[in-house]
């Protein structure tokens, strides 16, 4: 009789479900089915990372959003198209590198007929965590950046504040160089007359990735 693929609250935790020698495909397929936290039952689906396979820059955000829930793409709603805008005023092409999210399920509350964001817990971003961790092993990049406060707090340590941080080098907890920035959702929630200075900082810390790159 033939069994059906474990889970991750039934084993224990993502990390039982890492397959043996990963690629991307086989850890989106293994994480569609991840139970590891209760995110599963809100969201939609496992939206997982996607882009080139051996990029040498990587973008980490949070979690995806509504539309991301919907679709199964990581950055493909309003604060992707604000991203998309700053990689090219960057001279940064999306496909070149790989986007991905700490939580790989969308948190949210209902508010009227809208799903709003709500920012993932220690737990949940701690189950979810062997995810990422065998994104960076199959990936390797040379720099990530770190979109908004959850992913440098996942990706470099708490100490790191996006703010006091950002467009900085820094050593991180999982391996390669990482440099703290602001989420594009951040611009998108800024005021109009802020608006501007935000995502110029975001397109400078991009420029500063690009250019460690290059070097």
């Amino acid at each position: 009789m033939s069994q059906l693929p474990l889970t991750g609250e039934q084993s224990g935790g993502a990390g039982a479900l890492i397959p043996e020698r990963p690629t991307l495909p086989k850890l989106r397929e293994a994480a569609a089915t991840c139970r590891a936290c209760p995110l599963w039952r809100t969201g939609s689906q496992t939206v997982f990372g996607e882009g080139l396979k051996r990029a040498r820059l990587m973008l980490v955000g949070e979690q995806p959003g509504d539309r991301e829930d919907v679709e199964g793409h990581p950055f493909v709603g309003p604060a992707g198209r604000v991203l998309d805008s700053a990689l090219e005023r960057a001279g940064i092409e999306r496909a070149d590198v790989y986007v991905t999210n700490v939580v790989k399920h969308f948190k949210w509350k209902p508010r009227g007929k809208r799903r709003i964001h709500q920012v993932p817990r220690a737990e949940e971003i701690k189950a979810c965590a062997p995810w990422l961790e065998a994104e960076l092993g199959v990936v390797e990049p040379e720099v990530i950046v770190c979109l908004g406060a959850t992913a440098v707090r996942a990706v470099i340590g708490s100490k790191a504040r996006v703010m006091k941080d950002h467009g900085r080098l820094l050593g991180s907890r999982l391996g390669p160089t990482a440099m703290p920035t602001l989420h594009p959702s951040a611009i998108l929630r800024a005021d109009p007359e802020d608006r501007e200075d935000a995502m110029a900082m975001l397109v400078s810390d991009l420029g500063r990735a690009r250019d460690r790159l290059a070097a």
